[in-house]
């Protein structure tokens, strides 16, 4: 009897050595797996979307993965520089809704569109807060001001592209131009824009 039961111990003892040997050996192998799977997105130059979601967060997913986009309003100058038109572009759908415009608007229209830059060469946006009373600061690079081509007409698009595109947002009501980070008289010595300013619809030709 004493010997029955020691060949069932021994037995159990090597039934569950051979279990965990089974699982560490499943295991081990979707490790490997795995990590193939992660050299092989490596190789071909195409992030695995593991990592993606740990560097670049759920917006860069959507963009780059997903294809997500929004359609947005920009101003640009018509051929005769007296009016503003609107030219609708489709861009990824990103948090920073009002960052992207300004960076579309800066890059200026499509050629196809006929239409006129109003940002002067070389402009950067540096930084740019809608703060919660709906009043947006959006501060540009000095170019803004150096290499403006002058006259009031041509200064009243600058700054009215700028305003009118970004209070097609909801949260935004009123804009606050800086040059540099600092306020600003004038941009070409015309249009007082050291206050915030409104939306200007009459300014808008539509076509």
């Amino acid at each position: 009897m004493k010997l029955f039961f020691g060949r069932h111990r021994i037995f159990k003892i090597s039934f569950m050595l051979l279990l965990v040997f089974l699982v560490t050996l499943t295991a081990g192998c979707a490790l490997i797996d795995r990590l193939q799977a992660w050299k092989n997105a490596g190789d071909e130059e195409t992030p695995a979307t593991e990592s993606l979601e740990g560097l670049e967060g759920t917006e860069f997913i959507n963009e780059v993965l997903f294809g997500e986009t929004k359609e947005i309003a920009l101003y640009f100058s018509d051929e005769s520089g007296q009016y503003l038109v609107c030219e609708t572009r489709e861009i990824p759908k990103v948090e920073g809704i009002a960052r992207a415009a300004m960076q579309e608007l800066i890059a200026g229209p499509s050629v196809e569109s006929g239409l006129l830059p109003t940002i002067p060469v070389g402009t950067e946006l540096l930084d740019i807060n809608v703060r919660p009373d709906g009043v947006c600061i959006v501060d540009f690079s000095g170019e803004l001001v150096v290499n403006h081509p002058g006259g009031s007409l041509n200064e009243e698009m600058t700054v009215y592209s700028v305003v009118n595109t970004l209070t097609q947002f909801p949260t935004i009501q009123e804009v606050q131009i800086l040059v540099d980070g600092q306020k600003v008289e004038t941009i070409a010595g015309h249009l007082d824009v050291s206050t915030t300013m409104a939306r200007n619809e009459e300014i808008i030709l539509d076509r």
